[in-house]
Order: C-alpha cells, then structure tokens, then sequence
C-alpha cells in the first residue's frame, strides 16, 4: 500500500521539480540576459558563442556523411563550414526579422508606445546582439583568410552591416529598419547552397538549375522589392526619422543604400548567369 502511494507521488513530485527549475531559468534569463544593462553584452556574447558551436557541429557533421568534405582542401572546409555557420544564421536572422517588422505588435501603427523609430524590446535589442555577434565573427573570418573566404566587397558589407546592426542594437534606435534590412539575408541559404552543389560537382544537375531560379526570386523580394519598401517607409515617417542621433540617421539614408547599391550589383550578375544556364539547357 505504502509502495503505491509512493509511486503515485513520484510524478507529483517530479513536476514540481521540474516546475521549480522552469521557474529558475525564467528567472535567470530575466535578471541577466534580457536584463537592460546586460543585454547588449550577453547577446554578442551568445551569437559568437552561438557561431562557433555551429562552426563546430557542421565540421562534425559533414565529416561523417558528407563524402564531398573529406576531399576537399584545408581551406574548402573552413569556407564549408563558415556556409554552414552563415545559413543557420540567416534562417534565425531572417524569420525573427520578418516577425518584429511586419507580424508583431512592437512596430504596429495600433502602438501607441512612442515614436516608431525608438521603439525597442528587450527580445528585439537580444536579437539585433545575436546578429551583430555573428557578423562580427564571420568578418573576422573573413579577415583572417583574406581572400579565400570573399572579397572587399563582403568585407565592406559586413562592416556596414555590423555597424547598423551594434547601433540599433545599443541605443534602440530605428531597430524597424534595421530588421527590413536583415530579411535580406533570406537569401543568404540559396547562396550558399549554390556553392556547396558547385563544390560537390553537380553544376550541371537539376537542383543547380533550381536553386539559381530561387536566388532570382528570391534575390528580386528581398533584396530589391523590399529595399524600395523600406525607403517608402522611411519617406512616410521622415518626421520622426529626422529627430534620430545624427549619426542614426545617416546609417538609415547610408546604410541601406550602399548595400541597395551592392544588390543592384549583384542581382545583374544572377541575372547573367541565370540566362548563362538556361541557355546551355534548351
């Protein structure tokens, strides 16, 4: 009888464990790393954390069932996993970017919490950490294996991107804008993809062709379409825009453009090599 009641009390008293350490994680996490004065640390901190045990488990990873990997030069490896720390980045950045600019409460017209252009979260300003801690990281990267892991170009953007990032981060000025920006990076996994079917040698198969179709569309949404959104929507509010710290309001006018510029760029050359592949196949 007693060995029953026992058994009987073991969930109950399982759940109010476990109930006690979900609250003193809540806690945790409240009082440190969504804590105001911590945030702009704790989330840097996190998103290079964050880069390297991605760098890590994609190195793992594609050691085991990739067998394109172990072929590849040293330096092939480190631009292998470096992708693959990118896109997880990309995934995170860009969903969590199109929730905060268009789906959440936080930058609704129906807010009555401030001026639009200084409204913040604590999750929003954690988020902007996490991505500036990446950017940071993969510039060093980028840096360090000059030029094997890309050009002055992707040292130019990421530097701007950093910069506008850190900035909307720390003061929680115009962190609207900088999401519209970061849900460029949706394009960043087709990207990426592009290499690793190039690099696997199959540029020549159907998901090559594929996956330049989706960089296209892809390229046009988020990296043209949207940019000119987001200018629309800067003119609308230029009222409130203009009341930003000077050196805020040259990144929403500077930043934006020159990677719009870049875009532009870019997108011709996808054009050129879209039409390149589609004219080998027909």
């Amino acid at each position: 009888m007693a060995t029953a009641m026992g058994r009987k009390a073991a969930p109950a008293r399982n759940m109010m464990a476990f109930r006690s350490y979900q609250s003193q994680a809540e806690s945790l996490v409240k009082t440190y790393l969504l804590a105001d004065p911590f945030i702009p640390y704790t989330s840097v901190f996190a998103g290079i954390f964050a880069c390297k045990m991605v760098y890590d488990i994609c190195q793992l990873i594609s050691s085991f069932y990739f067998k394109t990997y172990t072929t590849l030069t040293k330096i092939q490896r480190i631009e292998w996993n470096n992708r693959g720390m990118s896109t997880v980045h990309a995934i995170f950045i860009s969903a969590v970017s199109t929730y905060f600019a268009f789906w959440s409460n936080l930058f609704s017209d129906n807010n009555p919490d401030g001026l639009l252009i200084t409204r913040s979260s604590p999750l929003s300003t954690f988020t902007l950490g996490v991505s500036a801690g990446y950017f940071l990281s993969d510039l060093g990267m980028i840096c360090w294996y000059y030029p094997s892991l890309g050009g002055l170009e992707y040292v130019v953007h990421h530097s701007l991107s950093a910069i506008a990032v850190a900035y909307s981060m720390y003061t929680g000025e115009g962190q609207l804008y900088t999401f519209m920006v970061l849900i460029s990076e949706v394009t960043t996994p087709e990207i990426n993809m592009r290499w690793f079917l190039d690099t696997a040698g199959l540029k020549i198969s159907s998901a090559y062709l594929i996956n330049g179709v989706a960089i296209f569309f892809a390229w046009l949404v988020a990296r043209i379409l949207l940019f000119i959104y987001m200018f629309y929507h800067v003119y609308l509010n230029y009222d409130q825009v203009i009341h930003m710290h000077i050196f805020g309001i040259l990144l929403v006018f500077g930043v934006p453009s020159a990677l719009g510029v870049m875009n532009l760029m870019w997108f011709g050359k996808i054009i050129k090599g879209l039409k390149k592949n589609l004219a080998k196949r027909l």
